[in-house]
């Protein structure tokens, strides 16, 4: 029989490619869009006539609802991906982050619970868990949490509730702990993507400069594609158990730029230091890229590097592009796209 799969984040990067994961192995795909007065759906418009594709409106705010959906579907996989995922913006909306990236995780399990229904569940979790005050590097299952953003401290209690329902009502339910990982449909809002779009219009002559925050930031990046299999995966497996999945490879958002800009075509030379640091065209002096403290975060995670190893030991999984490939990636489609099409990336 066809599987069932129920979808929260759906029209959002990464649920954009696990739907599409989902479709190429012949599942149903029932996923909630949040209603919007604005178009949200460009990364899934290219899969909205599948047959088995399936949209609901809905929203992780609203527990009456996702129990009726839950109720009527009784998938037997969900995936809950749903988020206020941006972590500067959390500090500016901190307690709607909390009612969606926490409350919104309960709704789900506490619904799946009172149906009495059995399936497997997904919660998106992240690396931000682990926050910047670290003893031991690279990260595991096994390091301290010290969430250092509201943001993070929701996603905690997303995971330990996830973790409380699993043990207490025997709901096969898991946490899939992503470090960073990007692609050509990454929001416009997030560093990576501001990068690669202004590299791109900058080598177009339709933009003079790129300001960022903290260039020494530095993060385990991963392709998106490569990290959805990774979370249906996590779901196939006898027991339910919690996962760091990552490339174990740390570069700075400097080392994102410089890269990015040089598949644009263009050579940056680093100068400067502090809030003063700056990058300079290397073939015409033009400064490219300038340092502003308003993108500071009030407190910031500086060496983000997963330990993925229980993951390729009992999943099998393994990341397949490297970063400078994910970073060719995202600049050539910028390149060619000014707008979105979900078909691509």
């Amino acid at each position: 029989m066809t599987k069932r799969a129920f979808l929260t984040g759906a029209s959002g990067q990464d649920g954009s490619y696990l739907a599409e994961f989902l479709l190429a192995k012949g599942y149903d795909v029932h996923a909630i869009v949040r209603r919007s007065s604005v178009f949200t759906s460009q990364r899934i418009d290219h899969i909205l006539n599948h047959p088995n594709f399936h949209t609901y409106l809905g929203d992780l705010t609203d527990s009456s609802n996702l129990h009726r959906l839950l109720g009527r579907i009784e998938p037997e996989e969900i995936y809950n991906l749903a988020a206020q995922s941006h972590v500067a913006v959390s500090f500016e909306v901190p307690e709607y982050t909390a009612e969606v990236d926490a409350i919104g995780c309960l709704r789900l399990l506490d619904a799946i619970k009172d149906l009495g229904i059995k399936p497997r569940f997904y919660q998106a979790s992240t690396s931000e868990l682990f926050g910047g005050e670290i003893g031991t590097q690279p990260q595991s299952e096994q390091t301290k949490f010290h969430p250092r953003s509201p943001y993070a401290a929701a996603k905690l209690y997303s995971y330990w509730v996830t973790t409380n329902y699993r043990e207490a009502y025997g709901l096969f339910a898991c946490n899939g702990i992503l470090f960073n990982h990007e692609s050509p449909r990454r929001g416009e809002t997030f560093v990576t993507k501001k990068i690669t779009k202004a590299a791109a219009r900058i080598a177009q002559g339709r933009q003079k400069q790129l300001v960022l925050g903290n260039l020494e930031a530095k993060r385990d990046w991963g392709y998106a594609k490569d990290y959805v299999e990774a979370m249906w995966l996590m779901l196939q497996q006898k027991e339910p158990d919690d996962y760091v999945i990552a490339t174990g490879e740390v570069y700075s958002v400097r080392d994102f730029a410089t890269m990015a800009f040089g598949v644009a075509g263009i050579k940056l030379k680093w100068r400067g230091e502090g809030v003063s640091e700056q990058a300079v065209d290397a073939a015409t002096g033009e400064v490219r890229v300038v340092v502003d403290p308003k993108y500071y975060r009030p407190s910031e995670v500086d060496y983000l590097q997963g330990d993925a190893s229980k993951a390729h030991r009992i999943l099998g999984w393994q990341p397949r592009t490297s970063l400078p490939e994910l970073v060719r990636l995202m600049v050539e489609y910028d390149l060619k796209h000014d707008g979105y099409s979900g078909e691509h990336g």
